[in-house]
């Protein structure tokens, strides 16, 4: 596979994506990831600056001061190597359960291409020893909470800096292991920290837009499914097309609606069911939840349109303090470094508090389709789709385990980014909460992709109702990639088990309209 080359400013969410994946799948990793020879040269020359600096004796926040409200306090030339690993040992002080695989791996290749930039006066060295692990896939053990997303998500990045001194833990099968002895058995010594570097390791929000992108990556392949299930409710409940045709959504012609309109009727054509019931409908217009697809899912492509914006921005910008531009101050000659608040994470937290609304209108909607499945009042179809209604129950809970994920949901679309507390003595005295908004929006993607589970779930059973009459070509396809997974519902068993199958369904992307049914994407993402 080709070599990854991080240049600090060209980094794209599907190579985030990819890099996400274990080293050892080669079909689905991009190979090695190394610093590409132009980001070696840009980071060579702010470690100029930053040794000029020390050498001089001038104030430079972070390389002669202390840190946060320390930094009045002035820090000997001699005691810069302690000062560096001091940082990282105070600031490792998460808490809770360890992040998973893939958003250990993301976090060591956003960071590793943040200070490719070349403003952090970070050695190359240092970086490329990130890149080791990562190319080794030697992940550290780092602790899901305890960052509020301004002077970067400090404690996470401290726990992932830790073990390049030999210290900390790395994750192993059923667990975690010293630093130490992995770096022996890797034939690694520890390293020795100069005057910046332990501060540009910890001072970026890399945390808060790693778990920002599994989160965006999960709801957006989560949304294709929706559409999915959404065409086979429809279907099965013998509505109408109409209400997609393009000349409406050129009317109103906002993207997201105009594309999810398009995937519906691409879904919807030729549809043998929709012909059966043309003439003679004494109905005028669908229900909301089925008619307000368009609408209702593309503010979702929208919202997902614009988050997607937000985190590819900040995966190739540098979130360091201070900053360092060789020769760019007004006579080009000299350089300046300056202290500034590129790690405030607000702009992620922000979107990704938006990327949980979304998730949970999303889930709302499906719910709404759901109800009407299940309930003969509304469906015409047995009740609760269950077979000899009454002896058997059907599907009639799951509609509750629904309500149960989207009371959740409605919880977690509370915005994390209005709820700011000041910390540092108040020298941080607006922080963003950035990595409690990615935790929230990790949450929200799995919930969600249940929501959508248990709609393709009942949607699927309600088709076969309606035999023998047939779908569109599309439609079936996906009909028979569920049917391949879980049979049909002809008496009383567990729903439990089917929706774990569908949802690793939906997890995989196998439900995706465009292309084969089948194939899938591979949604590697789903831990909560």
């Amino acid at each position: 596979m080709p070599t990854l080359a991080l240049d600090g400013r060209s980094l794209t969410l599907a190579q985030v994506e990819a890099v996400s994946r274990p080293p050892r799948d080669p079909s689905r990793h991009p190979g090695s990831v190394t610093l590409h020879p132009a980001a070696v040269e840009r980071m060579a020359q702010s470690r100029q600056v930053v040794m000029e600096r020390v050498a001089s004796g001038e104030v430079v926040y972070g390389v002669t001061t202390g840190f946060g409200r320390l930094a009045e306090v002035a820090i000997p030339e001699g005691d810069q190597v302690a000062l560096q690993r001091n940082l990282l040992r105070s600031h490792a002080a998460g808490t809770g359960p360890l992040l998973p695989p893939e958003a250990v791996r993301v976090m060591l290749l956003l960071r590793a291409n943040a200070l490719a930039r070349g403003n952090s006066g970070i050695r190359p060295g240092v970086v490329e020893r990130l890149l080791h692990f990562l190319n080794r896939d030697l992940l550290p053990a780092i602790p899901a909470m305890g960052s509020v997303g301004a002077s970067g998500d400090l404690a996470p990045l401290a726990h992932m800096a830790l073990p390049l001194l030999g210290e900390g833990a790395f994750l192993s099968a059923g667990g975690t292991r010293a630093a130490s002895e992995v770096l022996a058995s890797e034939g690694l010594e520890p390293l020795v920290l100069g005057a910046k570097e332990g501060l540009a390791l910890i001072n970026g929000t890399q945390a808060t837009t790693g778990l920002g992108i599994l989160a965006l990556l999960r709801v957006q392949c989560a949304l294709e499914a929706l559409e999915v299930a959404g065409a086979l409710s429809l279907e099965a409940l013998l509505g109408t097309p109409d209400a997609f045709r393009e000349e409406v959504h050129e009317a109103r012609p906002h993207p997201g609606q105009r594309e999810s309109a398009r995937k519906l009727r691409q879904l919807l054509e030729g549809s043998e069911l929709r012909e059966s019931h043309r003439l003679g409908d004494p109905r005028v217009q669908d229900a909301y939840s089925l008619r307000c697809m368009p609408q209702v899912h593309g503010a979702g492509r929208s919202v997902l349109g614009y988050v997607e914006g937000v985190l590819a921005c900040e995966a190739n910008a540098a979130t360091d303090n201070p900053l360092i531009f060789p020769g760019m101050d007004a006579s080009g000659a000299d350089a300046v470094v300056v202290s500034a608040g590129n790690f405030h994470a607000q702009v992620v937290s922000q979107a990704l508090d938006f990327l949980c609304i979304a998730a949970a209108d999303l889930a709302s909607i499906s719910e709404r389709r759901l109800e009407r499945l299940l309930n003969p009042d509304l469906s015409g179809l047995p009740a609760f789709l269950a077979p000899n209604p009454g002896l058997n129950s059907g599907y009639m809970i799951l509609q509750v385990t629904v309500v149960d994920l989207l009371a959740e949901l409605r919880v977690l679309a509370h915005p994390a980014s209005v709820d700011s507390v000041p910390t540092s003595a108040s020298q941080e005295d607006h922080v963003s909460m950035g990595l409690t908004a990615a935790r929230k929006a990790l949450r929200a993607a799995d919930l969600l992709e249940r929501a959508v589970a248990a709609e393709l779930l009942a949607a699927a059973q309600g088709l076969e109702f309606r035999r023998p009459l047939r779908s569109s070509p599309r439609i079936e396809a996906a009909h028979a990639v569920i049917r391949r997974t879980v049979p049909p519902l002809a008496e009383d068993r567990s729903p439990a088990p089917d929706l774990t199958a569908v949802l690793d369904l939906v997890r995989w992307g196998m439900m995706c309209p465009d292309g084969e049914h089948g194939e899938g994407k591979g949604n590697e993402h789903a831990t909560p």
